[in-house]
């Protein structure tokens, strides 16, 4: 409570909030009314912290939701079943597709060749999508640790994204060690910061939590 509002009874302070409630949305009444513009949005989650992928699944299934198509590319993770893919794949193969390109962390599969040659495939498939005007989103899932190996030259997307993307549609970037030259281009950029996490307490990952 400040000062002025110490001597106020409950009524003087239920007009005096709702007062500065009525200014505060004329405020951001003023603010929106200038953003008007739409615009396809290159979206980049990234950072040592959970939740870029987990996030971005999020507006996939916004898209799923809303009835407009989307795609999903995974660059890295192989096999192992997520409950993410589990649920686009037996329910929602009508409005998106979904593609996992990779066969597992570069330190699993131990095989660079084998890794560069399945990043190159999977950039051709979401270049694919992306050129396809009907997908609003296209998620590039892990891309970030392709691109941070070098098995996809980073110039190569970033001009791509440039001058191919769609005027309308969204494409959304995701893992650690983003490289400048996306996040330059990128429209939003979101950076997860870890503060705690369970693997340091010796605890693995869970179903329902990490996939």
């Amino acid at each position: 409570m400040s000062k002025k509002t110490d001597s106020m009874n409950e009524e003087e302070l239920a007009a005096y909030h709702a007062e500065k409630m009525k200014k505060k949305k004329a405020a951001r009444d003023k603010i929106m009314a200038t953003k008007t513009d739409k615009k396809g949005l290159i979206i980049v989650h990234t950072g040592k912290g959970k939740g870029k992928s987990t996030a971005a699944f999020g507006m996939i299934f916004r898209h799923i939701a809303h009835g407009m198509p989307c795609a999903v590319v995974q660059f890295i993770k192989g096999g192992m079943s997520t409950g993410e893919r589990d649920l686009i794949t037996a329910n929602h193969t009508d409005i998106c597709q979904f593609h996992t390109m990779g066969e597992g962390f570069t330190w699993e599969t131990q095989d660079k060749s084998r890794d560069m040659e399945m990043a190159a495939a999977a950039w051709e498939k979401a270049k694919e999508l992306i050129r396809d005007e009907k997908n609003a989103m296209v998620l590039l899932d892990e891309i970030n640790i392709a691109l941070r190996y070098d098995y996809i030259d980073v110039n190569e997307v970033a001009e791509f994204l440039k001058t191919e993307k769609p005027e309308m549609t969204h494409v959304v970037l995701t893992g650690r060690n983003a490289k400048e030259e996306l996040i330059d281009i990128a429209d939003l950029v979101t950076e997860m910061e870890q503060v705690k996490h369970p693997f340091r307490a010796g605890i693995k990952a869970q179903i329902g939590v990490e996939y």
